[in-house]
């Protein structure tokens, strides 16, 4: 029997559950139909707005408008934040580093680098044809548009679709100087976004005027100059006050392309574009053709720069770096003057040197370019040749370090054997094959001469005698001596290094051989001596003895000097020797022609030359013993020119020739004043004309067993 309790609570649990379907129909009833008579609602509310005809197109694009211009606006924000990170710092792009005013090793002033800038002349002193004339080249309309000159931006783009060859350029002054202070000389349309946010900032925190003048001081005028006021002075040797009409036409042709217009490049190109700036002011309605007349006829002539054209310009680059290096962490100035090593007169010598073998006998020979160094053996730099045209090309070829030696780079491997092997210039060694895996070197002409004493191999540049020292001394000695010597490049130690296949620069080999010109100490090669501020104050001093140290002994560097000296009297560079000169040194001919070198020294110079093609062209047969030797001959006797001849350590020479020698007359004569040069002796011009017959026969003395043999090969080309 069923309990009447438990049949009461399922009754009342039903009438619950009936009850909540109840309550959810109804709900979800009246929802729906609540719902409906909302959309009704709204749809009889927005009935109100409804359009049609041509009020619909209206609303619509006004719509499209509101969308894309709230995405635009995102868009732009994303944008400017950016190139307003440029300004949160508050300092400007500085125009370069420092300003430096080079002084030879006498004190005179033979160049400058860096920047020359003067912002000291207010805006409502400066010619008023000259802020016209940049007005009318550069923006005229630049007081009316708010950054942006969208007009000439349009016009530019005109301009130029049409095939204008005249220079257009779409941005306005603000942007020019939004991308002189805070931005670079990329070209990338990141860096254009950039500029155009720029100069809207500009225009809300500068007056015109304010920009106008930031403008006129921060522009680039060529010549290292920044701004009007020291392109002035530079060009035309006055206070920018000063200038006339047709002096300020040339000054504002210069903004745009100032390398191309600059006066003192080429003076036709900017007197040309000088003449349309005068256009263009009448054209914009500063003035009248009448006006600008007397300008066109008579048009501005910058001063004579020939002085600094004739600087020691791959010399002062180099320097330059090194200036900017030393005064790096100076913020209390950026104006310097350093007095270098340079002599004017020595670096005149080389120069000469170069060009007139270059002139003379590249074209047969089919090398196109040059370097050379010259030191003292104390490492100061007293030359500098970087190549035949500084104005068509400033690569400095006496630095970069992308040449390979050849056999100039033998001295190395010599010294290492005297130093770790106790070898002598007589000891002997065979001359036979030999091989380091698969790779055999061979000698020039492919004959070997059994046993050879190593002065004979040294002069007569034997390439299996230095490979078999390697062997004994070990690759890597050879490398860490020619460090220590001077080679600052790091190169591969290969199986072929005791043949110079290694990168080195004409500045290294200098400032290596001067440590068998100064009796095996190195002192690293240095072109400064001094820097001062321009109030006076010390900043840096050289001391060559602080860093000079010993690196080879004197017997060894006895044994090197007297090779060398073979090298030069019987071997591959008898075009170097010198009559009345203790001339020693060692050529070098790199596989397929390709380089060629001699590097040698006197007791007074070391120089190292280099003759080859920039792009790696093999030449016409040339060898170190041929053009190289000839230039370093030249540049060495118009050295040694009235001066008293230093003895080489270890060699022991007696001069058979005056002291006072004279160079070969195809290059020009020194100045009288400086160094005046004497004739020439008769025989020493028959004893080069002989050398240069039997050029292609070598005589060397082998000594072999305390005996003296009489051989005669092929000269060989040293590689």
């Amino acid at each position: 029997m069923q309990d009447p309790f438990y049949h009461k609570e399922k009754r009342q649990k039903k009438g619950r559950m009936l009850a909540a379907d109840a309550w959810l129909d109804s709900t979800l009833y009246e929802s729906w139909h609540a719902l409906g008579r909302g959309y009704t609602r709204f749809r009889d509310f927005m009935s109100i707005f409804r359009v049609s005809g041509i009020k619909r197109l209206f609303v619509e694009l006004f719509s499209d408008a509101l969308t894309f211009g709230t995405i635009g606006l995102v868009l732009m924000t994303a944008l400017a934040l950016p190139a307003f990170d440029a300004t949160a710092s508050g300092q400007f792009n500085k125009a370069e580093d420092i300003s430096v005013v080079f002084l030879d090793r006498y004190g005179n002033e033979v160049g400058r680098r860096g920047i020359r800038s003067d912002d000291s002349v207010a805006l409502d002193k400066l010619p008023d044809y000259l802020i016209k004339a940049t007005l009318a080249t550069e923006d005229r309309r630049f007081y009316d548009h708010f950054g942006i000159d969208v007009m000439g931006t349009l016009r530019a783009l005109v301009s130029n679709a049409q095939g204008d060859s005249s220079l257009q350029g779409g941005s306005s002054i603000t942007q020019q100087l939004a991308k002189n202070l805070f931005l670079s000389n990329q070209r990338t349309l990141e860096r254009k976004i950039k500029e155009a946010f720029l100069a809207l900032w500009l225009e809300a925190h500068y007056t015109k005027d304010q920009i106008l003048k930031l403008y006129l001081d921060r522009a680039y005028m060529g010549g290292g100059n920044f701004g009007v006021t020291a392109a002035a002075e530079y060009y035309f040797g006055k206070p920018v006050t000063d200038i006339n009409l047709a002096e300020a036409a040339m000054l504002a042709g210069l903004y745009k392309a100032p390398t191309k217009y600059a006066p003192h490049v080429d003076l036709a190109a900017a007197r040309g574009r000088a003449n349309q700036v005068l256009s263009n002011m009448v054209d914009a309605g500063y003035l009248t053709e009448g006006q600008v007349t007397a300008a066109r006829r008579n048009p501005a002539t910058p001063v004579d720069r020939v002085a600094e054209l004739n600087s020691p310009n791959y010399f002062l680059d180099w320097a330059f770096d090194q200036v900017k290096t030393i005064v790096a962490n100076r913020p209390d100035s950026n104006n310097f003057i350093v007095r270098t090593t340079i002599d004017p007169v020595l670096q005149s010598y080389a120069e000469d040197a170069v060009t007139s073998v270059i002139r003379e006998q590249g074209a047969a020979y089919k090398v196109t370019e040059a370097a050379m160094v010259v030191t003292e053996p104390n490492g100061s730099i007293r030359a500098m040749v970087g190549g035949l045209d500084y104005g068509k090309s400033q690569f400095n070829r006496a630095i970069v370090s992308n040449r390979q030696p050849g056999s100039a780079f033998k001295p190395f491997v010599y010294s290492t054997a005297f130093e770790d092997l106790g070898l002598t210039p007589t000891s002997t060694i065979d001359d036979h094959p030999v091989c380091i895996g698969n790779w055999c070197p061979q000698n020039y002409g492919r004959n070997y001469k059994g046993r050879v004493s190593l002065i004979s191999a040294f002069a007569q540049s034997i390439n299996t005698v230095p490979v078999t020292l390697s062997i004994k001394t070990g690759r890597q000695p050879i490398a860490d001596m020619a460090h220590r010597m001077g080679i600052t490049n790091d190169f591969e130690v290969t199986r072929s290094l005791a043949l110079g296949v290694a990168s080195v620069s004409v500045l290294d080999m200098a400032s290596a051989y001067s440590v068998f010109a100064d009796d095996g100490y190195k002192t690293p090669a240095f072109g400064i001596t001094r820097i001062n501020t321009l109030r006076g104050d010390l900043v840096y001093e050289a001391d060559p003895d602080a860093h000079r140290e010993r690196v080879l002994s004197e017997q060894t560097v006895a044994y090197m000097n007297q090779m060398m000296r073979a090298v030069v009297t019987s071997g591959t560079g008898r075009r170097a020797d010198i009559p009345g000169v203790p001339a020693v040194g060692k050529s070098g001919t790199t596989s397929s022609y390709r380089d060629a070198w001699f590097c040698g020294f006197t007791g007074n110079y070391v120089a190292a030359v280099w003759f080859g093609n920039d792009d790696y062209r093999p030449t016409n047969n040339l060898t170190g013993g041929t053009l190289p030797a000839m230039t370093w001959q030249k540049f060495m006797a118009y050295a040694h020119t009235n001066v008293e001849i230093k003895p080489v350590f270890g060699v022991d020479f007696t001069p058979t020739q005056p002291e006072i020698v004279q160079a070969e007359a195809t290059t020009p004569t020194p100045p009288v004043e400086e160094r005046p040069p004497a004739l020439k002796p008769a025989a020493a011009q028959k004893l080069l004309d002989v050398a240069d017959l039997l050029d292609n026969a070598l005589k060397s003395i082998q000594l072999s067993n305390g005996s003296a043999t009489l051989v005669v090969s092929q000269s060989t080309p040293d590689h």
